[in-house]
C-alpha cells in the first residue's frame, strides 16, 4: 500500500525533531566555555530548550492532522465537483438509443454498493455534513458578532454617544454647505 500524506509527513518532520536526537546533553554542554560548563543553568537551559522543541514537535504533529483533513475535504470536493460534471453531462447518443430501444446493456449501469463500499462512502458523506455545518456555525457566529456590533453601533447613535467626539459638528458643518450650495443654485 502506498504511504499516506499522513504517514509521508509525520516520517520526514518527527523523528529527527527531538533534540536529544539532534544534540545530546554532553555535546550541548560543549558549545560552552569551559568555565560555564559545569554550571546548572546550562542544564536548565537544555532542559527549557528541550521542551520548546518538544512543543514545537507538537504543533507541527497537530498542523499534520489539520493538513490530513484538510487534504480529505479537498478530494472529496474533487469528487463532489467530478460528479455533479458526470450527471450535468449526458451522452444525447445514450438518451436516443433509451429512447428507441429501451435500457441496452452496452448502456453504462450503476453498479449497486456493497457494505464494504458504501461505509467509505458514507464516511465521507458525515464529514462532509460535518465540515458544512462547522463552516455554517462559524459564519454565523460572524454575523452575530456583526449584528452585536452594528446594534451597539446604533445604540451609540441614540443616546449620542459617538466614539468621534467632533462627529455632530462635522455633520452640521456638512449640512450648511449643501445648504449653502442649494441656495446657491
Amino acid at each position: 500500500m502506498p504511504p499516506t500524506e499522513a504517514t509521508l509527513l509525520s516520517a520526514f518532520l518527527l523523528p529527527p525533531a527531538p533534540l536529544p536526537a539532534i544534540v545530546t546533553l554532553k555535546s550541548f554542554t560543549q558549545l560552552f566555555p569551559r568555565s560555564q560548563q559545569s554550571s546548572p543553568q546550562v542544564k536548565a537551559l537544555y532542559r527549557d530548550l528541550q521542551n520548546q522543541r518538544a512543543r514545537v514537535t507538537d504543533a507541527v504533529a497537530k498542523n499534520i492532522v489539520a493538513e490530513v483533513k484538510r487534504g480529505n475535504a479537498q478530494k472529496r470536493a474533487v469528487v463532489r465537483a467530478r460528479r455533479e460534471a458526470e450527471k450535468e453531462e449526458q451522452d444525447d447518443e445514450v438518451d436516443v438509443e433509451t429512447a428507441l430501444f429501451g435500457q441496452s446493456a452496452n448502456l453504462p449501469t450503476s453498479k449497486p454498493h456493497t457494505l464494504t463500499s458504501i461505509l467509505p462512502e458514507l464516511e465521507s458523506a458525515v464529514e462532509d455534513v460535518e465540515d458544512e455545518i462547522r463552516r455554517l456555525d462559524e459564519e454565523a457566529e460572524t454575523l452575530l458578532e456583526e449584528m452585536r456590533n452594528t446594534v451597539g453601533g446604533l445604540s451609540d447613535l441614540r443616546y449620542g454617544r459617538f466614539e468621534n467626539g467632533q462627529l455632530r459638528e462635522q455633520v452640521l458643518e456638512g449640512l450648511e454647505r449643501l445648504e449653502k450650495s442649494c441656495e446657491n443654485k
